[in-house]
């Protein structure tokens, strides 16, 4: 299998798995939360959250790079500050490549979240806090176990979102290899240069195998979310 794979492919796997599984971590608590907070209340503004969540999956990839580029940049007014206070930098750095993959992935792992909190009865909910159970302690007891395979689903289809993330970040990072080229970055430069045909059909069957794990992974959660559910 090693020999297969060239040291240029094994980076960009490598560096591929490493930004999916830290964007997905990262912007976990953040989507369980937003999630939770559009499944259970009404506010004003709601309906503008929701379409702040969903805005990735609406404009080009590209824009979304840019727009991140321009906040997250050096010379950005929130890259600027987190470079100054904690020496933190994402532009042209794998930091930016996890950013980016983990704003394309937050709306379909927010959407799986909150189904899964949609589906959880309200009268479990509000029996354990007329037992004096604090609103955290409801959510840590009662909401958190039902929804845990919406949860586990929602990482999953974040992470395969993250492992396929292409326009946003080459804007963001650039394409750099060994830095951050990304799987998708590597079949992209691998169909620019004569003879790289090959190279880049080896890459698009592994992410095509990643996708297919990905989804079926998925769909099993979800069914079993549903058998859970019903049964309780």
């Amino acid at each position: 299998m090693a020999d297969w794979l060239t040291p240029d492919q094994w980076s960009a796997i490598a560096l591929s798995l490493k930004v999916s599984f830290w964007a997905t971590l990262l912007s976990l608590p953040v989507g369980v939360a937003v999630a939770y907070v559009l499944a259970r209340h009404e506010f004003w503004g709601k309906q503008a959250l929701n379409g702040l969540v969903h805005l990735p999956l609406i404009l080009p990839p590209v824009v979304t790079g840019y727009l991140l580029l321009l906040a997250f940049g050096r010379r950005g007014p929130v890259g600027a500050v987190l470079e100054q206070a904690f020496g933190l930098v994402f532009a042209f750095r794998w930091t930016g490549a996890a950013l980016a993959a983990a704003v394309m992935a937050f709306p379909l792992m927010v959407r799986a979240i909150r189904l899964a909190i949609e589906a959880v009865d309200p009268k479990l909910e509000q029996a354990a806090a007329t037992l004096g159970a604090s609103r955290l302690w409801v959510f840590a007891t009662v909401t958190l176990p039902l929804i845990l395979p919406g949860i586990i689903a929602g990482a999953i289809l974040a992470f395969a979102k993250a492992m396929g993330e292409f326009g946003a970040t080459i804007t963001f990072v650039s394409n750099i290899p060994g830095q951050t080229q990304t799987l998708p970055s590597a079949i992209y430069s691998f169909l620019q240069v004569p003879g790289g045909d090959t190279q880049a059909m080896q890459l698009v069957l592994i992410a095509v195998l990643i996708a297919f794990l990905a989804l079926f992974l998925s769909e099993w959660v979800g069914r079993s979310v549903a058998r859970r559910i019903a049964g309780s």
